[in-house]
């Protein structure tokens, strides 16, 4: 039940009754209902006469006037008054808040959920959310921190508001750093065979991760390994070492509570399958299309990327689909480039069925952006649907104080080691606490404090508070019924107080939120959703101890508790529901 979806699909309605000249569609869908910046200008407000009035060629006031009348007639409408050029503020009649209330407690954690991820067949829409995807050549860094907690919590909200999610990490098995990879662990092998290696030689992975690899391969091939020619040792230290990094790397996003659906290998890209590869597939494809061309590329301005060359080449016309430059596909040697990966890799997904593709990339793939939706326009047309979320960087502090060096690498900080020492759920909650285009300050000390100042702790704390609550209950008064079919006959009319109004109102914004965060891609919304309703909780908790009519427990008032334990059951479905979509936990107890 979206409140204000049902108003804005009332006010359309009203205007279409209207019969407006020159009214259509498109002018229809402008217009919204929304939380006015003031409550005490109303419980909605509407642009709807102002969206109509200069294509109309009317006044604003005069069509608010109109629909005022119409939403004046309405049992749900205390009143609808016209305020400023033509806005339209809206106060509720106190039943429509008995019946979201209702829903909210039929629904549980399930209010808000569906809806916006449906199609107009009925189906869910297919949405790939790629995140991560770090190369295979070491553990997890506090820079992957931050997309791997955005993609898995925009998954997780998409999933919520009705999508079919697929949840993606692509392997970036088949480029240079992989040979650097299987020359760094031969020299580990070499090490636990007992020779002295020496110190690492400049451009290959000095860190001591690699060690337990080399130990491994000692192991299983003693030092076989050593006699074989070198075609056949690198393919068996590649294949060796990428299985064992990504098991180091699923290891410290497990810990962090993200798991993907898919790993998808790039080099199944590369991979001839009878004689043709998933790239040559795609080159025949756009070449027919007339994307893939023969030709020469002018020298781009400022420094050389280090995919230009000055020859005639295989070419990627993507400048007529919205990018700065055309794009080479393949190397002097003949092998592919990276930009030739990047487009049979979503020729992939869309073959695979996928309405929506969505990319979580770090700040610094910036650069990326206007090609990778040229690559979408080329391949898709209009057919699907391509998203950059790019996430800033993320600063360590410590009392204020910069944190750079790591104890376990010497050179940067892990993943693991900040979800060791703060836990996931403030590591997760945080890192959504900002919009992900924003720079992010994390403070190791803050995030651990129990105050009001610490976000994670705010929310779950009202979590926890309102399980306390259905423990007291059931000590001063163990004969109440406090089931959930007893909970959906509370008489709900009872709470007449403007604090629990409030708190009721902010929970009907949540379905509202939902949609909008999942059809922007922010999750962050989330996070800020939950800390403005814990707020209105610990607020009006605040007031119930100043006045003792507005506890949650009155012994000598069934019918009032009752009201108001589904007021709080309701409020830790939503928390719960929130805190479940960031991947965070929502604790019943708190010490």
């Amino acid at each position: 039940m979206n409140l204000f979806q049902d108003f804005t699909i009332k006010i359309k309605k009203i205007v279409q009754d209207i019969d407006f000249e020159d009214l259509n569609e498109s002018l229809l869908e402008r217009i919204t209902v929304e939380p006015p910046r003031d409550s005490a200008h109303g419980d909605l407000a509407t642009n709807a006469a102002m969206i109509l009035a200069k294509p109309l060629k009317k006044n604003p006031r005069e069509i608010a006037g109109l629909i005022a009348e119409a939403l004046n007639e309405d049992s749900s409408v205390s009143s609808a008054d016209i305020a400023g050029p033509g806005f339209i503020n809206i106060k509720l009649a106190p039943k429509v808040w008995v019946d979201q209330l209702t829903a909210m407690v039929l629904a549980g954690s399930d209010y808000g959920k569906g809806g916006v991820g449906i199609g107009a067949n009925g189906e869910a829409k297919k949405v790939n959310v790629e995140y991560v995807s770090a190369n295979p050549t070491g553990p997890m860094h506090v820079g992957h921190c931050r997309g791997a907690v955005v993609g898995d919590a925009l998954a997780n909200l998409l999933a919520f508001a009705g999508f079919e999610v697929t949840k993606e990490y692509v392997i970036n098995d088949a480029g240079s750093q992989i040979d650097v990879l299987a020359k760094s662990v031969l020299l580990r092998y070499r090490e636990a065979l007992g020779e002295n290696i020496g110190k690492i030689p400049e451009g290959l992975y000095p860190a001591d991760y690699l060690v337990p690899v080399g130990q491994k391969l000692a192991e299983k091939y003693n030092d076989t390994l050593l006699s074989m020619p070198e075609s056949e040792q690198m393919q068996i230290l590649k294949d060796f070492a990428i299985e064992e990094m990504m098991a180091l790397i699923k290891g410290d996003l497990k810990l962090l509570n993200v798991q993907h659906d898919v790993f998808f290998s790039e080099r199944t890209l590369h991979a001839p399958v009878n004689g043709v590869s998933e790239i040559d597939r795609m080159l025949k494809e756009m070449r027919d299309k007339g994307f893939v061309y023969d030709g020469t590329l002018p020298p781009p301005k400022g420094k050389l990327p280090d995919d230009w060359e000055d020859r005639e080449q295989t070419l990627f016309r993507s400048t007529d689909v919205g990018d700065d430059m055309d794009r080479a596909l393949v190397k002097s040697d003949g092998t592919y480039t990276y930009f030739a990966a990047d487009v049979a890799y979503f020729q992939d997904k869309f073959d695979r069925g996928f309405d929506r593709m969505v990319f979580v990339l770090g700040a610094d793939h910036g650069g990326y952006v206007k090609r990778l939706k040229a690559v979408a326009k080329a391949v898709a047309g209009d057919k699907a649907e391509l998203d950059v979320l790019l996430c800033q960087l993320v600063k360590l502090f410590r009392d204020g104080e910069p944190v750079r060096m790591s104890k376990r690498s010497g050179n940067f900080i892990t993943l693991r080691e900040v979800v060791e020492e703060v836990g996931a759920d403030a590591v997760r909650f945080m890192m959504l606490y900002r919009k992900s285009e924003a720079p992010l300050d994390f403070d190791f000390a803050k995030v651990t404090e129990q105050s009001k100042d610490n976000p994670v702790f705010y929310v779950q704390y009202a979590h926890a508070r309102c399980y306390s609550v259905l423990r007291q209950v059931a000590t001063e008064m163990p004969d109440l019924d406090t089931s959930h079919e007893s909970l959906l006959k509370a008489d709900l009319t009872l709470l007449k107080n403007e604090s629990e109004i409030g708190l009721i109102k902010k929970m009907a914004e949540y379905p509202r939120m939902i949609e909008q965060a999942a059809v922007s891609d922010e999750p962050h919304r989330v996070a800020f959703y939950l800390y403005e309703l814990a707020s209105e909780l610990h607020g009006h908790w605040a007031k119930g101890k100043e006045s003792p009519e507005l506890r949650f427990i009155n012994p000598n008032n069934a019918n009032i508790s009752l009201a108001r334990l589904a007021m709080l059951h309701a409020v830790t479905g939503i928390i719960f529901s929130g805190l479940s979509i960031i991947g965070a936990s929502a604790p019943e107890e708190m010490r």
